[in-house]
Order: structure tokens, then C-alpha cells, then sequence
């Protein structure tokens, strides 16, 4: 089979325009990317930059698999997670430029029987709340019960009258996926389409981006897509299942290319025309990018930014006395980043398949960095030393808790912990044994369990089949000799907060 040569797209004409690009672009960007692949451990990344309505970049480095050494190029599909929100958020903005929607309607107008945690804010919450994670939640709060589960989107807007908030209502930021669900399911009770079947048609097909799909589904079966990998909690590059955020939809399923993004891009930065076209009013984009809630107002010490915004689906901040719009997206084994500067006329997406790197970011903020005449700071050079602090601190803690299990017995037979186990949000899980161990099925993922290996004082190792939601110490509450509750953790990529699940038999 022929080899697909990573390329450059050169779309602007003569090569006098190639000098109007930076020379981080022109001459370092190649060896940059290449030294960030091996320091980082990341397979494959796909990068687009666009600028004055054209595309500089569209290119592809490394591989998409690490077995079959297939490389990346800048066909390949990754999924981009929650830079889904945006596409949403516009969706629900371009109702309301129609008249069928006001952004400001109560949920309930919608759903009469929709409930939050408090009934003030059941009366309260909007759809602009909704898309601005201000209902007052934690971030990330419920998503282990609602990430990748059989639970569906209607299940899992009922569930979300359990999310109890810690914050305030309209006045604190707490980043919601569930949110951005129910949001979305507004769009077929007023016009009878589905949240994909809306977006695909006003959204994705208009702006000919024919590589995407909206929902997650045979992603595997595709014949250019990355494979997922991660390095968390082993230190070690593993292959990691696709996710499915198919009930989640409005907040993180759609799958694309950075050539796809590319119109994306150019179409945000020409006030929603594609090829000369006005596809969508100016206004909606305008929307979207209103700031609705106060994210942070510090300076940064490490970048030329002071405050951060949220719109409907989109960040805002200043960088280096240019306003800038970005979402980042992650999937298991995924990362990505959007971002765009219109002042500047200047677009970037940047896919990547390992989920554990921050050199996604790195590469963000060093093209921007080029582009905007920001001192140079080898930002991945800058990022490197935590993360492998971090990375070592954390595999050093899981070796530890492993060198504990020894044979040791725990206070009860192994017979007592197995049973039924309930939690008020998630549902149930069930324990049973195997060998000298426990083993936790949690009954609304398809297929993921987790094993318990007894270490000593009362703790036990819980080791995920997907080394996704990780490596983790874990207790038992026993009391007068039965087992009451077991407190399960994941990664908090999935949820911070810990589960209590209450033994019902």
C-alpha cells in the first residue's frame, strides 16, 4: 500500500505569501513537533492553522497507530469531544435568530417535568444557563454516572435533579456536560429534528465538511481514524477503547479532521460566510461568543492574559492585547484544541491521540506566541517538568500501594463484601469474588469492571479494566461486623468526587 506523506497545503499562491508567515511556522514548526512527539510520548498529531482566509497548514505528524505504523495526515479523524459545544451552542443560537427559541426560556417551558437539585433553581435555570455551566454544580459533577453508560439522554436528564450544587446558582462556574445535553435535546422539541439530524444539516453539510460525523458510533470502522492511547497511571503508552458519548451527544460526539476544521475556522473568522457564502447570520456567532459568566479575572503569570470568559459553547480571554476565542476537547485517549484570534484573521485546531500530554497545549500557545509577537518561551520546554513530576508522583504512589499486597486477609470473609450496591445517582454495582479477590461491576457501563485486591489496614488496591478511570486505594465501612458501604474513585478526568455505594444485599 502506498505511504500517505504527511503535506503542507499552500493554498495562498506565490511563495512571497509563505514569508508573510511567521518563522517558528516557515522554518521550526516541523523539528518542534517532532522533539514534542518523542518528549511527550504521543503517537500522532494533525494541526491546521489558517490565517487571512487561507489555510497556512493542514498536516499530519507521527502515527495513527502505533502497531501498523500508519501515519497521521490531515484526513485522519480523531474525536474533538467538547469542542462539540460550540457546534450546539450555535445550533440554539441560530433558533433564536428564527423565532423559535429565546435563549433566556426556562427549561421547563420545554420540559415541564425537568428538575435540578433545588427547586429555585428548577423554576430559574435557562437554556443560556445551561450552555454557560452556571447551574452551580462542580465541574465534571455526575459524568461518571453519564460518560460512556447505557443510561439514555432522557435518563440522563432526570438524573440530574440528584447533582447536588456546592456553588452558586448564575454566579459560579462549574463546566457541565449534562448540561449542554439537555440544552441540546431543546432542539428537536421545537423543530422535530434530532440534535445530529439539526446540526449535520445547518451546521456541517453547508460548510462541506463531509469527513465529520456528528455521533461516535463505528468510529473504530473508519479507515483513517487515530487510535486512543493514554500513559496515565502506568507511566506506560497503552491502547485505550474509543469512548461512546452518543447519550451525550451535544456536549462531545462529533468526530473530525483538521481539514474539516479548516472550514470551521475560516468560516468563524469571516463572520459566517463559507466560500463567500453567508451561511449563518453574523448575529449567531455573535452570540456564541457573548460573555455569560466570569470563568477567571487574575493575570496570568505564565502568558499575556488577564480575564476568562464563557459564551455558548466557547472561552474567551485576551492574549497579548488580542481577543481570543478556544475550547479544548478530551475523549479517552484524545485531546484537542480550537482556537481563534479574528482580529488577527488567524484559526488553529490541533488533534492529538494521547490523552495524557499537555503537549497540545504547548503547540497552541506557541503558534499564537509566533503570531502575535509574544517573546519566545519554548512552551513545551516550559510544561514538560511538572507533567513528569506529576506523571512519576503518581505512578510512584500506585507502585507503593501494589508492593502492599502480600496475602494479607481482611477482616471479614471474602464472601461478606460481595452483594449488591446502590448509590442514589449511578444506581447499582455488584461485587463478587474471584480467587482472593473482589470484583466490581458497574452495571450501567456495558462493560467495565474493577478489580479489588486486599493491600492492609483496612485498604483495598482497585484496579479499573480500563486503565482510563485508573489506579486507586479504597475502603470498606464495616460496622459490628457487616459490610455497610464500599467508596469507590476514578479518574477525575471522568469525576472528581468520590462514589458511596450503600449495600442493599
Amino acid at each position: 500500500m502506498k505511504k500517505i506523506v504527511p503535506f503542507l497545503l499552500a493554498l495562498f499562491g506565490a511563495g512571497s505569501a509563505m514569508a508573510q508567515q511567521p518563522a517558528f511556522i516557515t522554518d521550526s514548526l516541523d523539528a518542534y513537533i517532532a522533539r514534542g512527539l518523542k518528549d511527550w510520548d504521543l503517537p500522532g498529531i494533525s494541526v491546521v492553522v489558517v490565517k487571512d482566509g487561507q489555510v497556512v497548514l493542514a498536516k499530519g505528524y507521527g502515527v495513527r497507530d502505533v502497531q501498523t505504523g500508519q501515519p497521521v495526515d490531515a484526513h485522519t479523524l480523531f474525536m474533538i469531544a467538547s469542542n462539540t459545544k460550540l457546534f450546539t451552542g450555535t445550533a440554539l443560537a441560530l433558533l433564536e435568530a428564527r423565532g423559535k427559541i429565546n435563549l433566556n426560556d426556562p427549561v421547563r417551558k420545554y420540559f415541564s417535568d425537568y428538575r435540578l437539585y433545588e427547586p429555585t433553581t428548577t423554576q430559574l435555570v435557562s437554556i443560556r444557563d445551561l450552555l454557560s455551566h452556571r447551574i452551580g454544580t462542580k465541574t465534571f459533577q455526575g459524568d461518571f454516572t453519564f460518560w460512556n453508560t447505557l443510561l439514555t439522554r432522557s435518563e440522563i436528564m432526570k438524573r440530574m435533579r440528584l447533582l447536588k450544587p456546592s456553588q452558586q446558582f448564575r454566579q459560579d462556574y462549574g463546566y457541565c456536560n449534562s448540561c449542554f445535553l439537555t440544552a441540546g435535546q431543546v432542539i428537536p422539541r421545537v423543530t422535530g429534528y434530532t440534535w445530529e439530524d439539526f446540526v449535520r444539516d445547518s451546521i456541517v453539510r453547508p460548510l462541506e465538511m463531509n469527513e465529520t460525523r456528528v455521533l461516535s458510533t463505528d468510529i473504530e470502522k473508519q479507515p483513517n481514524v487515530a487510535s486512543p492511547y493514554t500513559s496515565s497511571f502506568t507511566g506506560v503508552l497503552q491502547r485505550v477503547p474509543y469512548d461512546n458519548w452518543n447519550n451525550l451527544a451535544p456536549a462531545a460526539s462529533i468526530v473530525s479532521s483538521v481539514s474539516d476544521l479548516s472550514h470551521w475556522l475560516l468560516f468563524q473568522l469571516d463572520s459566517g460566510k463559507w466560500k463567500g457564502k453567508q451561511v449563518l447570520p453574523w448575529s449567531v456567532l455573535q452570540k456564541t461568543r457573548d460573555a455569560n459568566i466570569v470563568v477567571g479575572s487574575r493575570r496570568s503569570s505564565a502568558f499575556p492574559t488577564h480575564f476568562r470568559t464563557y459564551g455558548l459553547g466557547l472561552f474567551a480571554t485576551d492574549y497579548n492585547g488580542r481577543q481570543l476565542y478556544w475550547h479544548t476537547g478530551g475523549a479517552g485517549g484524545m485531546v484537542s484544541n480550537v482556537c481563534f484570534v479574528p482580529e488577527e484573521r488567524l484559526g488553529i485546531a490541533i488533534l492529538t491521540n494521547n490523552d495524557n500530554q499537555n503537549f497540545f497545549e504547548a503547540l497552541r500557545y506557541q503558534i499564537l506566541d509566533a503570531y502575535l509577537n509574544v517573546p519566545y518561551v519554548n512552551r513545551s520546554q516550559q510544561f514538560l517538568p511538572g507533567f513528569r513530576r506529576e506523571l512519576a508522583a503518581q505512578v510512584q504512589e500506585i507502585d507503593a500501594w501494589k508492593a502492599r499486597v502480600k496475602g494479607n486477609k481482611p477482616a471479614l470473609a471474602l464472601n461478606e463484601y460481595a452483594g449488591t450496591y446502590q448509590n442514589p445517582l449511578y444506581g447499582n454495582i455488584r461485587i463478587r469474588t474471584s480467587g482472593d479477590s473482589l470484583i466490581i461491576r458497574f452495571l450501567n457501563h456495558e462493560d467495565l469492571e474493577a478489580s479489588l485486591h486486599y493491600m492492609d489496614n483496612g485498604e483495598w488496591l482497585m484496579t479499573y479494566n480500563n486503565i482510563e478511570y485508573g489506579i486507586f486505594a479504597i475502603r470498606f465501612e464495616e460496622l459490628k461486623g457487616k459490610v455497610r458501604s464500599v467508596t469507590t474513585r476514578q479518574n477525575e478526568y471522568a469525576e472528581q468526587d468520590p462514589y458511596v455505594f450503600i449495600k442493599t444485599k
